[in-house]
């Protein structure tokens, strides 16, 4: 499963299929893994993060244009840190966060991996502070964030000094409509 030349087999095929919670058709992952090892330029197996902004889908989409601006400082180096180094089974994984098919729970999951910038599975005050700061930049000042995200905290049953875990964020997310679609086409 590493190179352009390697071919998949359906030991392979269901074994992704079964990574991903059946997410994506076995033609899709075949479409799928297609398209990753177009991007894999070098032929290694994995993808890094500046090959896979090479999706047409992606560069091309005004939506994206328009996301990357507004977002780019950001998300754009959270989730290229997450890109860097996928290989085909990762890069799936990663791809069907965004599918209308996904469950919720591999919504949830997907959305604390951009938390956990430092990946010990663990978001804290600070992690949400962070993006929190990201977001508002100077609009809004550190003791009215750190109060605003306090009592968000509050309110879901959380101190300051709590460490959230993905079960925690499946907690607070799942109780919300958590829609996060982007069509990525498989063909």
């Amino acid at each position: 499963m590493g190179n352009g030349s390697s071919m998949l087999t359906q030991y392979d095929i269901e074994g992704v299929q079964e990574h991903c919670s059946n997410t994506f058709s076995q033609q899709e992952i075949v479409s799928l893994y297609q398209r990753f090892c177009q991007l894999d330029r070098s032929g290694g197996g994995f993808i890094s993060a500046d090959e896979f902004m090479n999706v047409p889908e992606f560069a091309m989409n005004p939506l994206s244009q328009v996301v990357k601006q507004l977002l780019e400082p950001l998300f754009v180096p959270r989730l290229l840190r997450m890109l860097d180094g996928l290989n085909f089974k990762e890069f799936v994984l990663f791809l069907s966060a965004f599918s209308s098919r996904a469950s919720l729970q591999l919504k949830v999951e997907f959305i604390f991996k951009v938390y956990d910038s430092d990946g010990n599975h663990k978001v804290s005050f600070n992690d949400v502070l962070d993006i929190l700061r990201d977001l508002t930049g100077q609009f809004i000042a550190e003791h009215q964030r750190e109060r605003v995200l306090t009592k968000v905290l509050e309110e879901a049953g959380y101190r300051k000094d709590s460490v959230l875990v993905p079960a925690d964020f499946m907690k607070i997310l799942g109780s919300s409509v958590l829609k996060m679609e982007v069509e990525v086409p498989v063909d």
